[in-house]
């Protein structure tokens, strides 16, 4: 009976090669595009994480998501109701910020809707002018979209002298929809929470007034 040729493994081997090298993919080329693919992939992870931040930024500030508070231009139509709640307030700088901040109160009692004003304190300690910018949330999360700021130092960045002490305020209210939210009937106390944290490349501006600037009271 008749044998059909056979080829080696090697003679294989080498087949296999040549068709590859014929098609453009040597050991040098098939590392180079691997190396593209790769970077490609890398590129479109970046753009996408950096494209993400906005959107994260826009759903927080739009849902209450996260602890986000909501920005409001005036107080509620409906005006308080007899229901208190307290609100407490919380500070923190991060590392690298030489600034002492504190609220000058720590907790206060409000009538849900009734619009307020209180003030941080915030004292720069270093013997150079210093920046920093303040994020913020509240807690419990769930409460983010109730919690109604008028005006709030979080949102501009700011510049302080060297040893130059300030007082920030904060005008807010909480949203009288929340005595409807039945999840929240036994909700007492809301923690409002600023963390500063240094501005590395500040933007270059005349230092604002400080702590002569008089206050305006609760609204």
């Amino acid at each position: 009976m008749d044998h059909e040729p056979t080829i080696s493994r090697d003679q294989s081997r080498t087949a296999s090669k040549g068709r590859l090298g014929g098609l453009g993919f040597s050991g040098l080329g098939r590392d180079a595009l691997v190396a593209s693919i790769c970077g490609g992939v890398v590129a479109l992870m970046v753009g996408a994480s950096y494209a993400a931040v906005p959107f994260y930024n826009w759903f927080c500030r739009a849902t209450g998501f996260n602890g986000t508070t909501q920005v409001a231009t005036s107080a509620p139509a409906s005006g308080p109701i007899a229901r208190k709640i307290s609100v407490r307030f919380d500070s923190n700088v991060a590392a690298g910020l030489p600034w002492k901040f504190e609220p000058e109160q720590s907790e206060i009692e409000v009538n849900i809707g009734q619009v307020v004003t209180v003030f941080y304190t915030v004292t720069n300690q270093a013997a150079r002018t210093t920046a920093g910018q303040a994020a913020y949330n509240v807690a419990p999360l769930t409460v983010g979209s109730y919690f109604q700021k008028i005006n709030c130092f979080c949102f501009t960045e700011q510049t302080m002298a060297p040893g130059e002490k300030r007082e920030m305020p904060v005008v807010f209210y909480v949203d009288p929809s929340i005595a409807s939210d039945h999840e929240n009937d036994r909700l007492s106390t809301i923690t409002l929470s600023y963390t500063f944290y240094p501005v590395r490349d500040p933007v270059v501006k005349p230092l604002a007034a400080s702590g002569d600037d008089k206050r305006k009271g609760n609204l």
